[in-house]
């Protein structure tokens, strides 16, 4: 059962039993961007769009670096901003963005589809697919060798 909640002064007297649910309805917030280090935006977008089938949502030149933005879903209110390592601390990162553990998870509403798609397009698998209780998954790594769950929830 969920419980009411006031949210602030103003919401409170005038809607006191206010659900979280109502509340993200109103004030609705989101990731909007996850940035991925690259060595190479153009081998960067050949991979997601080629390999992994994401859409290609900008790519607009900005002084001394490019702006681009792909996605698996255009319509998604989150997108992964490819992001070039402009030194070598950020070099260094390329690859290895959440320290060797699964950095994203890539969800799908068909997972052998999927599956299938990106092996037959040359992805690199780090495992068998497998049955958890929260759906099937299996882990591969993009060009650069970071972590992905590719994942259907049940």
């Amino acid at each position: 059962m969920l419980k009411s909640i006031p949210v602030n002064d103003k919401i409170a007297s005038t809607n006191s039993k206010l659900t979280p649910g109502a509340i993200l309805k109103m004030n609705k917030k989101c990731l909007g961007y996850i940035s991925i280090v690259v060595d190479d935006y153009d081998r960067a977008i050949d991979y997601y769009i080629n390999k992994l089938s994401f859409t290609l949502i900008e790519d607009t030149p900005q002084p001394g670096k490019r702006w681009v933005v792909v996605s698996p879903n255009p319509d998604s209110d989150c997108h992964l901003l490819l992001s070039r390592a402009a030194n070598e601390t950020q070099e260094a990162f390329i690859g290895n963005q959440c320290g060797g553990r699964v950095f994203l998870f890539l969800q799908t509403d068909d997972f052998w589809r999927d599956y299938n798609a990106m092996k037959s397009a040359g992805v690199q698998f780090c495992e068998a697919p497998r049955e958890e209780e929260y759906g099937t998954v299996v882990v591969f790594e993009d060009l650069y060798g970071n972590r992905w769950d590719l994942l259907q929830r049940k």
